[in-house]
């Protein structure tokens, strides 16, 4: 059985609620308390070392990073289809991923942190913003004349992307000035079996 350790704030636990349901994985959730700091404790640390959430946990493995969770549960669950094993078609999947996991978090998720939780974790506001419009512009761009991030479907590459840059207005940042966004996260709501929030 797959158990999902989880915060509903978090996006990066998002991410993989999201996949989880459009590949229907049968799994147990295991709501992790943020208001007792619970992922901080030493029971959660010897799952997470890094004391985050999410943590999927795989016949005894733990999973304690959303990217890892998320090439797991394609792999194992869809086929080709949201991660394929050809080289080069995997490559152009993972670029966005490592968007994710760079730009995206270092400027959304963390402007959005600070600002819902007054925890500056890396940075400023203007900063973590400035970092944020490197991701929403790259992401502007690709989508001004493509539905999907990569490979012209839905890919991880999207879930990955999805949960911060959706949540940027609490970074205070607008998403009206990037109509190709605004479209796209349409679009991923409306894919059958996407999770809410």
């Amino acid at each position: 059985m797959i158990k999902l350790h989880y915060m509903p704030p978090s996006g990066n636990s998002y991410k993989v609620r999201i996949l989880l349901s459009l590949l229907d994985v049968p799994h147990e959730k295991i709501l992790v308390d943020n208001a007792t700091r619970e992922h901080k404790s030493a029971k959660f640390l010897a799952l997470n070392p890094r004391g985050e959430v999410p943590v999927l946990e795989v016949d005894g493995v733990y999973l304690w990073d959303s990217a890892a969770s998320l090439v797991y549960l394609a792999r194992g669950f869809g086929g080709e289809t949201w991660l394929p094993s050809d080289p080069l078609q995997m490559a152009q999947v993972m670029q966005w991923v490592s968007l994710a996991g760079n730009e995206i978090q270092f400027g959304l998720q963390y402007a959005r942190r600070g600002m819902l939780h007054d925890r500056w974790t890396a940075g400023t506001l203007e900063q973590g913003q400035a970092i944020s419009r490197v991701a929403l512009n790259t992401l502007e761009g690709r989508l001004k004349n493509n539905d999907w991030l990569a490979l012209g479907r839905t890919t991880i590459a999207d879930i990955a992307c999805f949960p911060y840059v959706e949540t940027a207005p609490q970074a205070n940042i607008a998403l009206e000035e990037y109509p190709a966004i605004v479209k796209w996260i349409a679009r991923c709501k409306a894919l059958p079996g996407w999770a809410k929030r």
